[in-house]
């Protein structure tokens, strides 16, 4: 039996986030540059969209570029920004194809403008798709989210649009950019290290995590189903006891 066969689309996550970790130590580990392993991820990201196209999942969210990354070498960056561009430019058919719906989260501002450009036109172009949502997480990080968030409910607020007394985790919650998402249910991060690096910090509150040791570039279908299969092993409580679970 294959892997997506062993899924049980019953109790599929509705929404997968993930960190693509590893690119530059699996171009290094095989004596390429850096931009091999970019190039190469791309692919990986092509694959796994066809996964969760091919399995159902509803969300399915990316980091792809965060704030932070905006300190690597210019000359990465710019490499970096080409890929992105040209990647989303001839992807934009295979979405169509597949009914993916194709979103954006972070900063937009600090793109340059022929990746804002083409970004938007694929989002345009692929805003009538019904299928898997695909959110792509670029020169993003949480932390500026939450403090965008703040200033905009302090706006709100001497505005007279809303009051203090409104406040709650669901209001808040409408101020983020991920505010047309729904919280993941799965985070996955590969590469094989075991933190967050300032990604969906509030609405991670009660995923499941996974890490794996695979580069990126190497995580493909099998791979991702596998997470996935992990997820569904998991007894999710949110602070109730398992009896409690057994009784409801």
């Amino acid at each position: 039996m294959s892997l997506i066969e062993e899924v049980d689309k019953s109790r599929l996550p509705r929404h997968v986030a993930i960190i693509m970790d590893g690119n530059g130590r699996w171009a290094r580990s095989r004596g390429e540059d850096r931009s091999e392993g970019h190039r190469e991820g791309v692919v990986s990201v092509r694959k796994i969209v066809e996964a969760a196209v091919a399995v159902g999942l509803k969300y399915l969210t990316v980091y792809t570029f965060s704030t932070e990354n905006w300190s690597r070498p210019d000359e990465e960056v710019k490499a970096l920004m080409s890929l992105m561009a040209a990647a989303i430019y001839r992807e934009t058919p295979d979405l169509m194809k597949n009914n993916v719906r194709l979103m954006a989260i972070g900063d937009m501002t600090r793109l340059p403008e022929d990746v804002r450009d083409t970004l938007s036109e694929c989002i345009r172009q692929t805003s009538v798709n019904t299928g898997t949502t695909l959110a792509l997480a670029l020169s993003y990080s949480s932390r500026w989210e939450i403090v965008q968030a703040v200033g905009r409910i302090v706006d709100d607020v001497q505005n007279n649009i809303i009051t203090i007394e409104d406040m709650d985790e669901n209001l808040f919650s409408l101020y983020l950019t991920t505010c047309n998402l729904p919280d993941p249910d799965l985070l996955i991060r590969t590469g094989g290290e075991k933190r967050i690096s300032n990604f969906l910090l509030w609405q991670l509150s009660y995923a499941e995590l996974y890490f794996t040791d695979v580069y990126w570039p190497d995580f493909r279908e099998d791979e991702f189903y596998e997470a996935i299969l992990s997820y569904q092993r998991r007894e999710r409580r949110f602070g109730k006891t398992g009896d409690q679970l057994i009784k409801s």
